[in-house]
């Protein structure tokens, strides 16, 4: 039996959550109007548990839509002094999430901390943990194992929660996890709960669709870029951008200066490859003019150029883009459209 792996009675979860409110921020899903929000908490009682995924995912608490990188002004002597705001750098818990977000993460941990030490991310991310929660009736619309992931994995998490009925098995999967597995109110797994687990993650498993994706389909995308299937299949996107702020793992943003003559600051904002004016360049010339190249660049983006620089897809499987969508585009039909000998 490992000393990994505990379980949490259920009516022992508020004083659980009680304790990590003491000394961190902590996030967790919430009900707002008819969504289901990961938003800061003050009392565990907030805390909404059952298996609708957040309508957004947590990257925001890594990656802000909107961040001050730095602040300027003019000096004394006309020299340019520049400041970078310091605020109370807290530790915090990201409770409640689900496995294709913590697996999300792992690949803007790649993007930010492995190719270019971004600090504003990686002191974020040193100061988190992450508490996963496995789906034990995934939505329709995830589709996490046809892309490498699982309903119930806790690849990505520190601390995973899978619901038991009356209580949850606890698995650290990190060493910030194991430090946690010391709360009083964690007992030892017993060889029931064990089976038990082990019966629910093949149940959620089995529920799920499988996307008949070819393992060369980077490949395959680059043979036809030029395809006009490309076209047919961008036929309804409205260019909207919502896929893409929604996603676990789309991190493209922009850099913006505001101010006036005495000083300003300057930010890091969200953006996205659907926008036009994204690759606009200064002389006006504009490499992707249409929404088909627009679209391409997101696929191509996501399960070719991703994979061969980062040793992953840049798709989860989450399905947000997919229920969220405001002319139905699902992209499981795309994927399968391309994966096809012939796209057309």
């Amino acid at each position: 039996m490992s000393e990994r792996t505990k379980t949490l009675r259920k009516e022992r979860l508020q004083g659980f959550l009680e304790r990590l409110l003491e000394e961190r921020e902590v996030f967790a899903p919430r009900r707002k109007g008819d969504a289901v929000v990961l938003e800061r908490i003050d009392s565990a009682g907030d805390v909404l548990l059952d298996d609708e995924n957040t309508q957004a995912s947590p990257k925001f608490a890594l990656f802000p839509q909107r961040e001050t990188l730095f602040e300027y002004r003019a000096g004394t002597k006309g020299e340019v002094v520049l400041e970078v705001p310091r605020g109370e750098a807290k530790n915090q818990v990201l409770f409640g999430v689900r496995p294709c977000d913590a697996r999300g993460l792992l690949l803007l941990d790649r993007v930010f901390s492995a190719d270019c030490s971004d600090p504003y991310y990686g002191d974020k991310r040193a100061r988190t943990v992450i508490i996963g929660m496995g789906c034990v009736h995934p939505n329709p619309a995830c589709f996490c194992r046809s892309v490498g992931g699982g309903p119930c994995s806790a690849e990505g998490s520190d601390l995973f929660f899978l619901d038991l009925g009356d209580r949850f098995l606890v698995e650290a999967a990190s060493d910030k996890g194991s430090a946690l597995l010391e709360d009083q109110d964690l007992e030892e797994a017993d060889e029931t709960s064990l089976a038990l687990s082990r019966g629910i993650r093949e149940a959620a498993e089995a529920s799920m669709g499988r996307l008949d994706v070819r393992e060369n389909l980077g490949e395959r995308l680059n043979r036809i870029f030029e395809d006009p299937a490309w076209k047919d299949l961008a036929e309804t996107c409205l260019g909207c951008g919502i896929c893409t702020y929604l996603c676990p793992t789309c991190h493209c943003f922009d850099l913006c200066d505001e101010g006036t003559g005495q000083g300003g600051q300057r930010i890091r904002v969200w953006d996205s490859c659907q926008f036009p004016l994204f690759t606009r360049q200064a002389s006006g010339f504009n490499p992707r003019p249409t929404v088909k190249e627009r679209f391409r660049q997101r696929i191509m983006h996501k399960f070719s150029y991703l994979p061969e620089t980062h040793g992953m897809p840049g798709c989860v499987g989450c399905g947000r883009c997919i229920t969220e969508c405001p002319v139905n585009l699902d992209i499981r039909e795309v994927i399968t459209t391309l994966s096809e000998g012939n796209p057309r």
